[in-house]
């Protein structure tokens, strides 16, 4: 039976990758800065519905600490992945992210005394060829460079999103997102309101960018929430496979084609998932 901490971090996986394919049809037809600001306005309202219906014991100095510090990491690695969407560089971004998603809260997690069985290790090294062979497209040249560094950045910075808020705990229930979006908001605003990025009007943009920022801040809720149940390197490496719900997405919405290595890399992450949750 799936564990219930692995059950919402699949959930948040579904949710972020959904986002991911939404602001990246958003990011192609506004620049990545409005895009980025719009998704976390609306993150900043999911929190706020958060707090309203998961309240928890109230507002604490640790949790909204850890929490504001979540939105450096949410604020530099959504600006850096649409960004790497918007130069055309997207499969390169996402491997990288996905990857340095996956390994630096898992390393972060053993290192504060995860203890994982044999079939969760097994799952959690099998997590990471596979979100690089869901993500992975050949790319040269100028824009696979601009790629692998947006890549890193991101994966950085949704790290350490992932680490504040399972530091932030589960006690002030969603309190944590509220310091967090807000921090977000602000820190993307200077790259979001150059007037020369809304040349090609925002209405394009204005769907997928809304349907992005409520499914990322119910994501970051979900996250949050399997911290509470499970083990920060289980729950982190589950919920870095999102990629594989971009790609399907993709697929089935834009009739993108999916490369071998991507199909195998499908395969891969459902057997991953499998063996990290039921470890």
């Amino acid at each position: 039976m799936i564990a219930v901490g692995a059950l919402l971090a699949l959930l948040a996986s579904l949710a972020y990758g959904s986002a991911d394919f939404a602001a990246g049809v958003g990011s192609r037809r506004l620049a990545a800065g409005p895009v980025t600001m719009f998704v976390q306005a609306f993150g900043l309202l999911a929190a706020g519905a958060g707090v309203l219906l998961i309240p928890g014991a109230g507002p604490t100095t640790h949790a909204l600490t850890w929490g504001a510090l979540s939105g450096l990491g949410s604020a530099m690695g959504t600006l850096a992945l649409y960004r790497g969407f918007s130069v055309g560089a997207m499969s390169v971004t996402a491997t990288c992210s996905a990857v340095l998603t996956a390994v630096i809260p898992a390393i972060v997690g053993l290192l504060l005394g995860d203890h994982l069985s044999l079939l969760a290790m097994v799952g959690i090294v099998l997590a990471v060829p596979a979100v690089s062979l869901v993500s992975w497209q050949p790319q040269s040249g100028q824009r696979g460079r601009a790629g692998l560094t947006h890549g890193i950045v991101a994966g950085a910075g949704f790290a350490l999103l992932f680490v504040a808020l399972d530091r932030a705990g589960t006690a002030s229930g969603a309190w944590p997102l509220v310091p967090g979006q807000a921090a977000a908001l602000l820190l993307v605003l200077p790259f979001a309101c150059r007037a020369h990025l809304w040349k090609a009007g925002w209405r394009p943009a204005a769907l997928p960018t809304v349907v992005a920022g409520i499914l990322t801040g119910t994501a970051n809720l979900l996250f949050l929430a399997a911290t509470g149940h499970g083990q920060l390197a289980v729950v982190a490496v589950i919920t870095a496979l999102y990629p594989a719900v971009t790609v399907l997405l993709a697929r089935v919405l834009l009739a993108e084609r999916s490369t071998r290595l991507q199909t195998t890399g499908l395969f891969v992450s459902a057997a991953a998932v499998a063996l990290t949750s039921l470890g």
